[in-house]
């Protein structure tokens, strides 16, 4: 404990600048709450916007791989440029790409401009989104790793936020005052949060030793498109086996989420606002588990326990999900679920960022920040596939079984590692 108050010590008055530690993280976690709400608020007129466009089911799918493309080829790059020139310059840049983001899909909404080019063309500045990852690089450089999991934690609380509010200003401005106020809205709430990410957060929150080490003067030039330095990360100790079970322990949770839209009308029957109402619950469910249960578990268990348990769980989730026929059912098992998922998450990216140097957290979190991407990219083809062929039931068993594998692996080859390289 006196090794880290003097860590800290050391650390406050060369990079926190007015705002403090606390003050920088609070700020933090408000703006991840910001972006989220925006997020949701534009994935609530999307698919009405494209319906007024003209787009087909297949038009929408390719406008939804083009995103999730972008995010996936951004992520790594994104966390290596925020590693090599600081928290203020990722997030700033993070919210002037949201900005573009919002202005394009707002002109898509005239119809005296080509709404389905623009409406594509507004996709392209997504490729530097990347704000929640460099919030979780924030957080990560300023915490402890004892503290680690309880804090990236608390992000949940601002996912959840951001499901509810921004599904909820989303439908209220669109109702009322047309599908560009939304986009409008969001513009302007982002360009804010460059303006306070400019002027609040400190240009580097890595410690002072750690900077030093990144600017030595004989060190030659890092460029932030250097992919070996990238995929070096993934060979390092401890890396590729956390990595390899975050992204196929979720893999079959995320297919059944891409088809989830889907399912609710045609399995469930569900009306637009009981659909609605249902991921509000989905919402205050990751708000309440990843923002307050996994912290208190973190400190209770270890975090190689906390993974095993989660995949179990998926394992069991699996099994009942595979067995439901009714909403009923589903919302039984969705406890499960979003624990399983904000454990996974979690715990895992403070693995990873643990098991890198502190000069490469941001870029591990930018891998970390690749895997939904990757997910929603080849999830509409493969979940569609799975979906018309064997029905509802076929995600419960891919997710049994790719767990219970995975589960196996876990209890035969421990993943955890000792010491801390980030300090």
């Amino acid at each position: 404990m006196q090794g880290a108050a003097a860590h800290r010590a050391h650390q406050a008055p060369s990079t926190m600048g007015a705002l403090g530690r606390p003050g920088t993280i609070l700020l933090t976690y408000l703006l991840a709450a910001l972006e989220l709400t925006c997020l949701f608020m534009q994935f609530s007129i999307l698919p009405y916007l494209s319906r007024r466009l003209g787009l087909d089911p297949v038009a929408f799918g390719y406008l939804q791989t083009t995103f999730g493309v972008l995010q996936l080829l951004g992520g790594p790059i994104f966390g290596r440029f925020a590693d090599q020139r600081g928290a203020r310059a990722a997030l700033s840049l993070s919210f002037l790409a949201a900005t573009a983001f919002y202005l394009l899909l707002a002109a898509a909404c005239s119809p005296a401009l080509p709404g389905v080019l623009l409406l594509f063309a507004s996709r392209l500045p997504s490729v530097l989104m990347h704000t929640l990852p460099a919030a979780q690089m924030v957080i990560t450089d300023l915490t402890e790793p004892e503290e680690r999991p309880a804090a990236l934690g608390r992000l949940g609380l601002c996912f959840g936020v951001g499901v509810i509010l921004g599904s909820l200003l989303g439908g209220t401005l669109s109702t009322a005052c047309g599908l560009h106020c939304p986009a409008v809205v969001a513009s302007m709430a982002n360009l804010l949060g460059a303006v306070l990410s400019f002027t609040c957060i400190p240009a580097s929150t890595k410690g002072a030793s750690v900077s030093a080490q990144a600017a030595q003067p004989g060190a030659p030039k890092l460029s932030v498109f250097d992919l070996k330095a990238i995929t070096r990360l993934l060979l390092l100790p401890g890396v590729l086996p956390v990595f390899l079970v975050k992204v196929a322990s979720g893999f079959p949770s995320g297919l059944f989420m891409i088809m989830f839209s889907i399912i609710s009308m045609d399995f469930f029957q569900l009306e637009a606002a009981q659909a609605g109402y249902l991921m509000s619950f989905f919402g205050i469910l990751q708000m309440v588990i990843q923002g307050l249960v996994i912290g208190r578990l973190s400190r209770r268990f270890s975090e190689e326990a906390l993974l095993r348990a989660s995949v179990l769980v998926f394992v069991v989730v699996g099994l009942a999900m595979a067995l439901m026929s009714n909403i009923l059912h589903f919302c039984f098992l969705m406890p499960g679920l979003v624990f399983s998922l904000c454990a996974l998450n979690v715990v895992t990216d403070s693995m990873l960022t643990k098991a890198v140097s502190a000069t490469d957290t941001g870029t591990m979190l930018g891998l970390c920040a690749s895997v939904q991407p990757l997910t929603r990219t080849v999830g509409p083809t493969i979940g569609g596939l799975l979906y018309r062929s064997f029905g509802v039931p076929i995600f419960g068993h891919v997710q049994l079984a790719v767990n219970f594998v995975i589960f196996l692996f876990l209890w035969r080859n421990p993943v955890s590692h000792k010491g801390d390289k980030a300090r």
